[in-house]
């Protein structure tokens, strides 16, 4: 071979492999406020599928969306079509598929209740972590 495309097939190479890393290296961060059910399923449905399609994702909930991170949320939050389950019940399902699910640092504090309120898996988010994440242009945010 000669110099000239030894060159060319070594850019081509590196121009292929950058889709390919860059795609691995996806992150969101969805976080939800929202009370609404709907609104509620929409954000976790979405977050799924990002996970599904490769990207790494985490979720923040923050006023009465951190109902959701209570124990005993999947009682009372309502079964959304065509879903067929509760935004509380999506959430259960994430944490079980290893996504960081957190309530916002002044969530607990406002309420008449502490961590062990919390579902199994769930963490109070530290203010300086989620920051970092917000100001990170690699992460995509979601908010609803």
């Amino acid at each position: 071979m000669r110099p000239l495309q030894i060159l060319f097939l070594a850019a081509l190479l590196v121009v292929l492999a950058a889709p390919a890393a860059a795609q691995s290296e996806r992150s969101l961060l969805t976080i939800v406020t929202s009370g609404e059910a709907e609104t509620q399923a929409m954000a976790l449905i979405l977050t799924r599928q990002a996970r599904a399609a490769g990207s790494d994702v985490r979720v923040l909930l923050c006023d009465a969306a951190g109902d959701l991170a209570l124990r005993g949320a999947t009682d009372t939050s309502p079964v959304i079509q065509p879903a067929g389950m509760s935004p509380a019940a999506m959430l259960r399902g994430l944490l079980q598929a290893g996504v960081t699910v957190e309530v916002c640092a002044i969530y607990l504090p406002n309420r008449s209740a502490d961590e062990d309120d919390l579902a199994e898996g769930v963490r109070v988010a530290r203010p300086d972590a989620i920051g970092a994440l917000v100001a990170d242009p690699a992460v995509r945010l979601f908010t609803f």
